[in-house]
């Protein structure tokens, strides 16, 4: 073992110690096997997650694998394009997925809790936060609460896109001390190994640019839906809440008890530096937007550079129908992301105010809700939060 990798070993062991929440995501293409679902992968990892239990860390699980595992139930080849066929299949799948999750954590004692959520359930910040008190009751109780999309009633408007962009929310929503996404390739290479032998394993990411995307864009998707993009969006969500991430070999033998103990597994994304409170990561990330404001490069300014909030005066224009409470876009003339945030009105009244001074706003519309459209404690500033790269990105 050599002086950089003694270094390395010794700074994650640092990182991890104090971690005593960590959201684990297990991907389709580490769950199934060509018989249904490998049973002799999430029985090492039940073992993994209650080692982890019995030191004190709490586990949270994202799993995918319902649909895969429906598919081969119902002896279909292939997933089929009939969106009500695809929620027939993970109707079939899911209860078939957690019965494996039951038996292989019953060995062990271990109860587990099936939580089936739509990113519906978190755009209402009330409903973000029952989920939230539900699986916090779950961990006070010592029962491991195991996340899914609830496939079987999503519909495109209320995907999350995939269980990758989930994890990065429930992360978030919990907050946990680290994300986990387990797949079936040891990390981010800097080109697909699957099909280039010289590819080399990224160990350490510090921040995530064009460059790291474009490593994760040669590499295309497995079993499930995220691909490699996907997951490098993800975990790049949570740092930006200051949690590291880690990317593994979620098939190798023991990989949770080896990512613990702080050997060199998998690409460890770092936490950034300048990172997002949990309320303003759900308006950037969690809550969905419904529509764009364009405003002008005063209101630019004020927004980015003297953190005021958003008023009627500098609206150029309004795009979408959207209603009080919404997430919103901002752009610039240009058409470049600004930020995002709450608006204080509907898209109607909006267009009937902009351009209008604060203290025309009851004249014009015959009430008042507040002199700003959007303030700046539900406003966050996306221009510039990934070193000149299109946050735009990172949402789905």
């Amino acid at each position: 073992m050599n002086k950089k990798t003694d270094l390395s070993i010794s700074y994650r062991k640092k990182l991890l110690k104090p971690i005593k929440r960590a959201v684990v995501k297990v991907g389709s293409g580490v769950l199934t096997a060509k018989n249904g679902l490998n049973r002799r992968v999430i029985s090492a990892l039940t073992n993994d997650i209650c080692g982890l239990r019995k030191k004190g860390i709490e586990i949270i699980l994202v799993s995918s694998g319902a649909i895969a595992s429906g598919l081969k139930i119902t002896g279909l080849t292939k997933r089929p394009v009939s969106i009500s066929q695809q929620q027939a299949i993970a109707a079939v799948g899911q209860s078939s997925l957690m019965m494996a999750y039951e038996n292989a954590f019953g060995r062990h004692g271990q109860k587990v809790a099936q939580i089936l959520i739509t990113r519906d359930d978190l755009n209402h910040r009330s409903r973000y936060l029952n989920a939230r008190n539900t699986i916090f009751t779950l961990l006070s109780w010592k029962i491991i609460p195991i996340i899914n999309e609830n496939d079987t009633v999503v519909v495109d408007e209320i995907k999350f896109g995939d269980n990758d962009n989930l994890s990065a929310m429930v992360t978030n929503m919990t907050e946990s001390h680290l994300l986990i996404n387990l797949t079936d390739i040891d990390g981010l290479f800097d080109r697909d190994p699957r099909t280039h032998k010289d590819a080399r394993l990224i160990n350490v990411v510090e921040k995530v640019n064009r460059e790291i995307m474009s490593y994760a864009g040669s590499i295309p998707g497995f079993l499930g839906t995220g691909g490699m993009a996907g997951k490098i969006k993800a975990v790049h969500k949570a740092t930006l809440g200051g949690v590291p991430a880690i990317i593994a070999n979620g098939r190798k033998q023991g990989i949770l008890r080896e990512i613990f103990t702080g050997r060199e597994e998998g690409t460890l994304f770092l936490p950034q530096d300048i990172t997002l409170p949990c309320r303003k990561h759900w308006i950037a990330f969690t809550k969905s937007s419904k529509g764009e404001i364009i405003i002008d490069s005063g209101a630019g300014e004020a927004l980015k550079k003297r953190g005021k909030s958003l008023l009627p005066s500098g609206i150029k224009e309004v795009r979408g129908k959207f209603s009080l409470g919404d997430s919103v876009i901002l752009l610039n003339e240009n058409n470049q992301e600004l930020a995002v945030g709450m608006v204080n009105y509907n898209s109607g009244d909006i267009k009937k105010i902009m351009g209008l001074k604060s203290t025309e706003i009851e004249s014009r519309l015959g009430y008042k809700h507040d002199d700003e459209v959007i303030h700046r404690d539900n406003l966050v500033i996306t221009d510039g939060m990934n070193d000149g790269d299109d946050v735009c990105l990172l949402r789905e």
